[in-house]
């Protein structure tokens, strides 16, 4: 348990809390609040509940739940195997691997079902060199033992490996190709985001307009470093954000699943016999569906 007395806060006691608590984020604490964890003078409050000066607020921590890694039956869309490395084309709506609210029906229990992982990255990480958000749909390398691992990790981090994104971004880009060079890190005010930050991670995305809607350009990005949401961050830095992006796109958000954002391309040296492979993948129904509905338009205007 903590307790915290009031002197000088102010505002919303979730808002609070994240000065007090750094190490748990707001919608956690919103969360603790709703659930009864936190009280102030004894009594539960609403995460809207405004502090006053001589406040008492005890936060009960509830025990972290453990985690289970069990294989599961489910479908993969498996592009190429062997023994050392798996690509597979990961489905939008799914989460890659096991975290605190996405304790199952991931990537890495559906891979575990399907064979064995490389071990170096951890209990809840297994075979997994690289990965895409939960709603980003398309290409990820695994590795299927630790040597392959090492090899593709090395390639990541020397940046000789290929990985080319297919995005629809609001707005008609001018220009034909650009490259966006600015660190990233988490948001100051959402801990839930990412932001261009000065002393952020160094970040750098490539891309190059494929075609121009009325509203909106679809773009292919290349990524030379690996940051999260990079791609979805860079390109609302530059004023178009991606369609349909819950995080980082206009309020009003077009389509259901997330993102139009899709890893099509990707490309390595095998891990054994340095022989270089490049694999690519459709874009998803949804995808494809927006780009036709975008070409009748535009075909009528």
């Amino acid at each position: 348990m903590s307790d915290y007395v009031i002197t000088d806060q102010t505002g919303r006691i979730d808002k609070v809390l994240t000065t007090l608590e750094p190490g748990i984020t707001r919608s956690q604490l919103k969360n603790l609040i709703n659930d009864g964890h936190v009280t102030v003078n004894g009594q539960a409050v609403k995460p809207k509940y405004k502090v006053h000066a001589g406040d008492k607020i005890s936060l009960v921590k509830p025990e972290p739940q453990s985690l289970e890694l069990t294989p599961e039956n489910i479908p993969l869309d498996i592009v190429y195997e062997d023994d050392d490395v798996i690509v597979v084309n990961k489905p939008q709506g799914m989460v890659v691997h096991p975290a605190p609210g996405h304790p199952d029906h991931t990537l890495v229990n559906a891979l575990l079902y399907h064979s064995p992982l490389s071990t170096i990255n951890g209990t809840f990480r297994p075979g997994i060199v690289h990965r895409i958000d939960k709603d980003t749909s398309g290409l990820l390398m695994v590795a299927k033992n630790d040597l392959a691992h090492q090899s593709l990790a090395e390639q990541l981090r020397n940046k000789t490996n290929k990985r080319e994104y297919l995005a629809l971004v609001y707005g008609q880009i001018k220009e034909d190709e650009g490259t966006i060079d600015a660190p990233l890190g988490r948001n100051p005010q959402d801990r839930k985001k990412q932001a261009v930050v000065k002393g952020g991670r160094h970040a750098v995305t490539h891309f190059k307009v494929i075609k121009r809607y009325d509203n909106f350009t679809l773009v292919k990005c290349i990524l030379e470093t690996g940051r999260t949401h990079q791609i979805r961050v860079h390109m609302k830095y530059i004023g178009h954000p991606l369609v349909g992006d819950p995080l980082y796109g206009p309020r009003k958000v077009i389509g259901k699943n997330g993102q139009f954002l899709h890893a099509a391309l990707l490309g390595f040296k095998h891990p054994r016999t340095g022989k270089e492979m490049v694999f690519e993948a459709p874009l998803p129904e949804n995808f494809q569906k927006m780009l036709d509905k975008l070409d009748k338009q535009q075909y009528k205007g």
